[in-house]
Order: C-alpha cells, then structure tokens, then sequence
C-alpha cells in the first residue's frame, strides 16, 4: 500500500497528487490518501468516477483508492 500524506493541504492539490501518483501504481495495489481538507471527501470519490479507479473506503481523513485501469 502507498500512502500519500496530504494532510494540511487543500483541494485539489490532494487529487492532483493521487493522479501524479497512480502511474506508479500497480493495478489492484491500493494508495491511501490522507487529507484533511472537507472537499477531500466528495472530491477524490468523484476522480475516481471520474478516471475509472475503486474508491475503497473513506475514514475521517483517510481515503483509500484501487487502482483498476
């Protein structure tokens, strides 16, 4: 599992860090987003949606994503 520490920054910048990220991921392997901004929550399920990937689960300020495609 990746774990990206975005805690303190605000949206976008935690999704735009979670794309720059998911090339480097292997497909089926997990990346762990922590943020803590309130937008986090609605905006990394919608980039999912958005690009084809599994939102996982969300939990205070973690959110995990599956990369499928």
């Amino acid at each position: 599992m990746i774990t990206l520490d975005c805690l303190g920054q605000r949206c976008p910048l935690p999704v735009i860090k979670l794309a720059k990220a998911m090339p480097g991921v292997a497909v089926g392997e997990i990346v762990r987003v922590l943020a803590d901004d309130p937008a986090a929550a609605n905006d990394i399920p919608a980039w999912c949606r958005m690009k084809g990937q599994e939102f996982v689960a969300g939990h205070g300020h973690q959110f995990d994503v599956r990369r499928v495609v």
